[in-house]
């Protein structure tokens, strides 16, 4: 079975889930930047391979 998931979608999920952690819990705020970089990032690099 395979899987596709649009790294826009995904962005756009991340983005949404951060921002609601953010403005429940805004101390959070350094390490839901440090996993959606790397996240995005990720899934930035697995599309060019």
């Amino acid at each position: 079975m395979n899987v596709n998931i649009d790294p826009a979608l995904l962005t756009a999920l991340l983005s949404l889930v951060a921002g609601v952690l953010i403005l429940v819990m805004p101390r959070l705020l350094n390490y839901i930047v440090a996993l959606y970089l790397i996240i995005v990032g990720v899934a930035g690099v697995l599309t060019w391979m």
